[in-house]
């Protein structure tokens, strides 16, 4: 349950009423918008992330997944296991994200990447071993389009939980 209300988008200025039509009036998004300025902002991060880098779009999706899962967050983990499927993340892989250690349903760039997240979110920085193995797998570029997706969504679960933002059906969540 939501700890402090969300925004009525017909109270909200027109700005913040374009962006929230534009995100289905999605819950954060709605609860966002008490900071009109840093949903807009977040809201430009959000899609530069989702759309514009070069990371492959299955690997971000797992490893933004996979943030949700480790920081508890039920909301991304539900938004994100949707979009994934839309970029190609199967149902066995997303099933299998919770122990993706014994799931065979990864390939090897995928598997670095999931234990790149792992480390990235549960360790003050990932180590030697493990950054290696994801840096011979991915561009420069890509290496830091992960680490942002990562870093840009541990942001968001930890804003998701914070204010309790409630989970919505399926048809209504964007993400």
């Amino acid at each position: 349950m939501a700890r402090i209300d969300y925004i009525d988008p017909a109270k909200a200025a027109d700005r913040t009423r374009e962006i929230l039509g534009k995100n289905r009036n999605a819950n954060i998004f709605r609860m966002m918008a008490h900071s009109p300025r840093y949903l807009e902002q977040y809201c430009r991060l959000g899609r530069a992330i989702r759309s514009e880098g070069e990371l492959d779009p299955v690997v971000r999706e797992l490893a933004i997944t996979r943030t949700g899962i480790l920081c508890e967050a039920p909301y991304e983990v539900a938004a994100h296991k949707r979009i994934g499927k839309s970029v190609g993340v199967t149902d066995e892989q997303n099933e299998a994200l919770e122990n993706w250690q014994s799931a065979t349903c990864f390939n090897e760039v995928q598997r670095a990447a999931l234990a790149f997240t792992d480390e990235v979110v549960k360790l003050r920085r990932p180590t030697d071993v493990t950054f290696n193995a994801i840096a011979s797998r991915l561009t420069p570029g890509a290496l830091v389009e992960l680490q942002l997706s990562i870093g840009f969504y541990i942001m968001t679960s930890k804003f998701l939980e914070t204010f309790g933002v409630d989970l919505q059906p399926v048809t209504e969540v964007v993400g």
